[in-house]
């Protein structure tokens, strides 16, 4: 009977051993570092023997050694003449008890025993730990997908909203994975979605929330674009060429200015690919998105006739400060300079950034005074997500 009340008592016990073992297994398993867990668990023993120890304020020492396997708890007590709080003062008495050297004044630690914390107290402690587990893998995921912004990264869905139409993806980093959330309003018109597909994304934006990270994706990002194209162009990845401006119209037509400062590189060729492969990869990644590709240029002229493009342009009259510009094409290329419903016209002011009036050269030359105040034909949208991209 004896030795079975003994093999109780040793099971009450902090067995050091067991405690590094199982810290090592975390961070092994879930990649939490060991030192914020010995932190929180150090916390968590703290906490839980102030709850069935009131008055014992801060004088709780917790030591972990793991080189001598060891976790050991030390309450700290002034030895005093007339004892009025015995959670932190001890007698004379009490204290030579213990240790025959004691005097008054001394402060001493005395062990506590794990054998000591009450059945609440030990909740207490294991809830502690458990939280600390779950907010350092929240960290650790925030960390992974917050370094991820303005990135690809491809996701597979695990639901559609038949209501609302949106689409949940579980996506993956470097080990790292969360779920996130592809709202209609990012989703390109016209694509359809099944279940178990991969699917690229964008990643906007990584928020903290009490739940853990929300990542923020889109579908219809300029970002998107830029990004496809540095993964297919290897002179755009490097530097050699340079994306200046995107403005696009997801699921239907996307402009992209680049340049490069190396003379021997056409810009524009290298984009397009041998045979137009590199093209043809990303469009078929944008599902048949119409992508023109055309040259920046510091001559705003220049640069306006060919964002124009595919139409040809007679000429381009610039009012530099109000970033105003009088275009003229042929009778023929109006409707195409213009495009359907005025797409071309409108993604050429919001590539360019300058308001754009069109007019075929059979028109008559406007009077100068009736056109300083005349509001121009199109006017470039305010689109921060088409500058961000081409800015990053």
């Amino acid at each position: 009977m004896a030795r079975k009340n003994a093999k109780v008592q040793k099971s009450n016990e902090l067995d050091g051993a067991e405690f590094f073992t199982a810290i090592d297994l975390i961070e092994k398993e879930k990649g939490i570092p060991k030192a914020h867990m010995i932190e929180k668990i150090t916390q968590a023993l703290v906490s839980a023997y102030k709850r069935d120890h009131e008055g014992s304020g801060e004088n709780i020492v917790v030591e972990a050694n793991e080189q001598a396997g060891t976790v050991r708890m030390f309450i700290k007590k002034d030895i005093v003449e007339v004892v009025d709080d015995p959670s932190t003062e001890m007698s004379l008495e009490e204290a030579r008890a213990k240790l025959p050297m004691a005097a008054l004044g001394d402060v001493v630690r005395m062990e506590i025993k794990p054998r000591d914390f009450g059945r609440i107290a030990a909740q207490t402690a294991r809830q502690v730990i458990v939280q600390g587990m779950r907010e350092a893998e929240r960290g650790m995921i925030y960390d992974e997908f917050s370094s991820k912004e303005h990135e690809i990264l491809t996701g597979v869905i695990t639901r559609i909203d038949s209501r609302s139409g949106g689409v949940s993806l579980r996506i993956g980093s470097s080990g790292e994975a969360t779920d996130a959330f592809l709202a209609p309003g990012e989703q390109v018109r016209g694509e359809t979605y099944t279940e178990g597909a991969r699917l690229k994304v964008y990643v906007v934006e990584v928020r903290r929330s009490t739940k853990g990270p929300q990542v923020l994706i889109s579908r219809t990002h300029p970002g998107l674009v830029k990004r496809l194209f540095e993964l297919e162009v290897p002179e755009i990845y490097d530097g050699t060429v340079e994306v200046k401006s995107i403005a696009r119209e997801a699921g239907s037509r996307t402009k992209l200015a680049v340049w490069s400062a190396d003379e021997n590189v056409d810009p524009i060729g290298a984009c397009v690919g041998p045979r137009g492969q590199r093209v043809n990869n990303i469009v078929e990644e944008l599902r048949g998105e119409k992508v023109d590709i055309i040259k920046w240029s510091e001559d705003p002229a220049a640069y306006i006739a060919a964002a124009l493009a595919p139409a040809d342009v007679l000429s381009v009259v610039t009012q530099g400060e109000a970033k105003t510009c009088r275009v003229v094409v042929p009778d023929d290329q109006l409707s195409l300079a213009i495009g359907k419903e005025g797409q071309n016209a409108r993604l050429a002011a919001k590539l360019t950034g300058w308001k754009i009036d069109i007019k075929p050269a059979s028109a008559p030359e406007p009077d100068p005074a009736e056109t300083e105040d005349a509001p121009a034909l199109l006017e470039p949208e305010e689109d921060a997500a088409a500058e961000g991209a081409a800015g990053e």
